[in-house]
């Protein structure tokens, strides 16, 4: 689950509305609408945060508790091996020189 329905879901339960759960987790609702939008991600601890101020928790799930792993298609591997190769053939081509000095703009 990812922060935008993690924050969605715990307010709904908590059947607070986005200006409610803002009040109580100090930001705004603004805040709450674009995270839970996904137009910005919270810091972990703000995550923390919010989720507390709707009676939530954020907990960690061992590996394979979510279930076995996927495995990815020949389909997907040979497209993932054909972009890998184009961003090397890529990177093969930037310039590789340095400037001996590092540059950096002149403070007031």
């Amino acid at each position: 689950m990812n922060a935008a329905d993690a924050i969605r879901s715990a307010r709904l339960r908590a059947g607070l509305t986005q200006h409610a759960l803002a009040a109580r987790a100090g930001t705004s609702q603004a805040t709450i609408s674009a995270y839970e939008a996904g137009r910005k991600q919270p810091s972990l601890r703000t995550l923390e945060r919010v989720l507390a101020a709707a009676g939530a928790r954020l907990s960690v799930v061992p590996d394979g508790a979510a279930g076995p792993p996927r495995e990815p298609t020949k389909e997907q591997l040979a497209r993932r091996g054909r972009v890998l190769n184009e961003v090397l053939d890529l990177a093969a081509e930037l310039p590789v020189r340095h400037r001996p000095r590092l540059e950096f703009p002149r403070l007031p």
